[in-house]
């Protein structure tokens, strides 16, 4: 066994919690059921981890054993990556039946007609989805296996969640290979970006209830009270007030907790509004920004910004309906012309 592959089985071991290693090389599969009994689990991580090698090293591992630990461990820990959304596009709406062995043939033949020194491994799970860690090289130097991409794809949709590497510049060969593979046309970033997957996953494939609805703020009750009662109404006033944030936040957001976004941005487009006698713009031209969100759970600081007393009640569709715009972003930039550059399938 290569000493590159040992090196890093026992860092991917050192990993994993003491208490969770033999679930995980169970789950892995590569290790016979004899030799994980004959693994001391009660021993230090490090003395565990040059068993494991020892192990692997009977058992003749190569890089591909090695990936596919990983993945596993990339899995079950998922939350320790930062993952982005991207939705595809067909040029027509035509359903094709999805093969997963033409889609492997397809990806990786992409990648390596122009990039060879990289390693692309594949495992499937139960729910349609298809976990790809791609460990990038140069013409020069072999696959960094400590600095993979990962892709999470469920076939039959067009969304893909995306962990790059740090190296940026393989992002439009791994979007390519992904059009290509799937037999989509187009792919653009959706500007949502999160740890926890799950959430990206509830609110890409809607499945959390959030109504992106807005009502109108009800005038307060008590207006024009009389002095002497003035105590008890503001009493009751602060009640009803507070009933009906609540009632607001529940209609807007769903009484379920919300699905844990990190990131999120999209661009305004408006008309910039003023005096025609100051003549402050020679012509008509829209007022365009970029409007960036971020937070820890930034749909749960949204919701509480109301009850906080940070916002007025109802909020603003601008800051309530940041989920539904990400899902519209590219049929309104595709309406508009607006896209900056292209990985569209040749």
């Amino acid at each position: 066994m290569d000493e590159t592959v040992a090196e890093y089985i026992r860092r991917t071991v050192l990993k994993i919690p003491k208490d969770e290693i033999k679930m995980m090389l169970q789950k892995w599969g590569f290790l016979s059921e004899a030799q994980l009994q004959a693994l001391n689990f009660h021993q230090i991580k490090d003395n565990i981890s040059q068993e494991v090698v020892q192990l692997c090293e009977e058992n003749s591992a190569d890089i591909k054993q090695a990936a596919l630990l990983d993945i596993i461990y990339n899995h079950i820990y998922q939350d320790k990556r930062v993952w982005s959304v991207y939705q595809m596009k067909k040029s027509g709406e035509e359903l094709e039946c999805f093969d997963i062995t033409d889609f492997k043939k397809k990806f990786k033949r992409q990648i390596r007609s122009a990039l060879k020194n990289v390693t692309i491994t594949f495992k499937e799970y139960e729910d349609n989805a298809i976990w790809i860690r791609v460990a990038w090289g140069t013409p020069y130097k072999k696959p960094n296996q400590y600095k993979p991409s990962y892709v999470v794809y469920h076939s039959q949709t067009p969304y893909v969640f995306i962990s790059a590497s740090v190296i940026r510049s393989n992002m439009p060969l791994l979007c390519q290979a992904l059009i290509v593979a799937s037999n989509y046309h187009d792919i653009r970033e959706m500007e949502l970006r999160s740890h926890s997957l799950n959430s990206l996953k509830d609110i890409v494939f809607k499945r959390y209830s959030q109504n992106f609805q807005t009502n109108l703020t009800k005038p307060l009750q008590g207006e024009n009270v009389e002095p002497e009662i003035a105590d008890i109404r503001i009493v009751q006033e602060n009640r009803s007030e507070k009933e009906r944030i609540y009632r607001l936040n529940q209609e807007i957001f769903g009484s379920g907790p919300q699905p844990k976004l990190e990131f999120a941005q999209y661009r305004l487009e408006t008309m910039f509004k003023s005096d025609p006698k100051l003549d402050v713009l020679d012509k008509k031209e829209p007022f365009r920004c970029l409007v960036k969100f971020s937070s820890p759970h930034l749909l749960e600081s949204l919701k509480s910004l109301a009850p906080a007393g940070m916002a007025d009640a109802p909020l603003s569709p601008l800051l309530t309906c940041i989920p539904h715009k990400a899902r519209n972003y590219f049929k309104i930039r595709e309406k508009k012309g607006l896209f900056p550059e292209s990985f569209a399938s040749p």
